[in-house]
């Protein structure tokens, strides 16, 4: 009898040890586990972390660092800022210029491209009454103008400071391409008149010199249907000019399309 006792109590200790051993692999296991877990979830925080900085660093640009980024003619800086949907593209310094009013200036063309595609405004006039796109117009920027038509909208009731439009300075400063790109569009006033009643024609005539590349641009003014009857605020038209100043060939162009 006492030999079954004690190979019952032998039994139920052995039992025990095996429980607790059990209990302590289960316990190491889920702890194991655990620790991979916790490991996991580390490493994607720290990778989310990594990331972060990322995505946050086109968001930390001072005030004024478009400008400068434009003015200083750098490209990958300026493509940076502008992958930030926050930053004012058309921030403006002393004297109310635009980047993009900055870049038509100095004839950036990529990045003048850049900011038309990120939406900056082609009609946003500076302190002296330019716009973007009326300069490029004025000033032979030929292709970035062509790149504003393409891809923007001129509001053509904007002018500058003498009341003209776009087609104006351009016909009076000689930009053949120029007064092509703005006809062609066909959205520019070509009959406009400025403060002092100058038409683009009346311009080409009565303020330059009647060389060859004016009378080029008389005859593509002509040819989509300028006025050569309108008389400025001095009582003269553009053939009153033309005779004036003897200028034979462009008098006959004008005589032809009365």
């Amino acid at each position: 009898m006492k030999k079954i006792i004690i190979a019952g109590l032998f039994l139920i200790l052995l039992g025990g040890c095996q429980f607790d051993s059990s209990n302590k692999r289960n316990s190491h296991t889920e702890t194991s586990s655990s620790k991979m877990r916790i490991s996991s979830e580390t490493i994607e925080s720290k990778a989310s972390s990594a990331q972060q900085p990322k995505e946050e660093e086109a968001m930390t640009y001072n005030p004024g660092s478009l400008l400068q980024a434009v003015s200083t003619n750098n490209l990958e800086k300026t493509i940076d800022i502008l992958q930030s949907s926050s930053y004012p593209i058309d921030e403006v310094n002393d004297k109310k210029e635009t980047p993009l009013m900055i870049a038509v200036h100095n004839n950036q063309v990529e990045i003048a491209k850049k900011l038309v595609d990120a939406g900056a405004n082609i009609n946003y006039q500076d302190a002296i009454q330019d716009s973007p796109y009326l300069y490029a117009g004025a000033e032979g920027r030929t292709e970035i103008l062509a790149y504003m038509l393409t891809n923007s909208s001129p509001d053509q009731a904007i002018t500058n400071r003498f009341g003209g439009n776009a087609l104006i300075p351009a016909a009076e400063k000689g930009h053949l391409e120029n007064v092509k790109i703005l006809l062609n569009d066909g959205r520019v006033n070509i009959n406009h008149q400025n403060n002092y009643g100058y038409t683009a024609l009346i311009e080409a005539v009565a303020l330059r010199d009647g060389s060859q590349v004016y009378q080029d641009i008389v005859a593509e003014l002509l040819n989509h249907d300028a006025d050569p009857n309108i008389a400025d605020n001095y009582g003269k038209t553009a053939k009153d000019y033309a005779n004036e100043f003897g200028y034979g060939n462009i008098s006959k162009l004008l005589q032809e399309n009365s």
